[in-house]
């Protein structure tokens, strides 16, 4: 049964979305620190990674150490039980916690997840609305960073918190 067989045996009409993304061409950030990066990821100048387009994730706020994303929530990352996947909630999270390590960084240096733990908090739904998450690094070595995530919904209430530890690469 196809996709489109299977939602029309089903309640409610299908739904689409269409995804564009450009390759990632990590030469377009090089001689960059990377809040010049994140700066130019923000207004347009160097395309979004893949994910962020798949996803729908937009810098909000940048500074040093301190990032702020939105995030749109609909129906197309509902898990079976008709909640929002905590594969996105989880993904959110450690966006910010990297792009908030990523802004402190300088020319020549990038950074890997180590770890994540994800606190999800409430269920989201697309009755949340737009989520907002803020990452903050907290400490940020030669070898090792750390950064925390706050993921509020519309309304302001928080429904995850996350911590990180990042490589970074010199």
């Amino acid at each position: 049964m196809t996709a489109t067989e299977l939602a029309a045996s089903h309640p409610g009409a299908a739904r689409e979305r269409t995804v564009r993304w450009h390759e990632v061409d990590a030469t377009a950030l090089q001689g960059r620190s990377g809040l010049e990066a994140l700066v130019a990821i923000r207004d347009g100048a160097t395309p979004p990674p893949p994910m962020a387009a798949l996803l729908g994730m937009r810098i909000v706020s940048l500074e040093h150490g301190r990032v702020v994303f939105e995030c749109d929530v609909d129906s197309s990352t509902d898990n079976p039980l008709g909640v929002t996947h905590g594969g996105l909630v989880c993904t959110l999270a450690d966006t910010v916690c990297g792009c908030a390590v990523h802004s402190t960084l300088p020319e020549g240096t990038s950074y890997t997840s180590i770890d994540l733990s994800v606190q999800y908090l409430r269920p989201v739904t697309a009755a949340s609305g737009t989520l907002r998450a803020t990452g903050v690094a907290t400490k940020v070595g030669r070898r090792v960073a750390f950064a925390e995530a706050s993921i509020v919904d519309a309304s302001g209430a928080q429904v995850a918190a996350g911590v990180s530890s990042l490589l970074v690469i010199a």
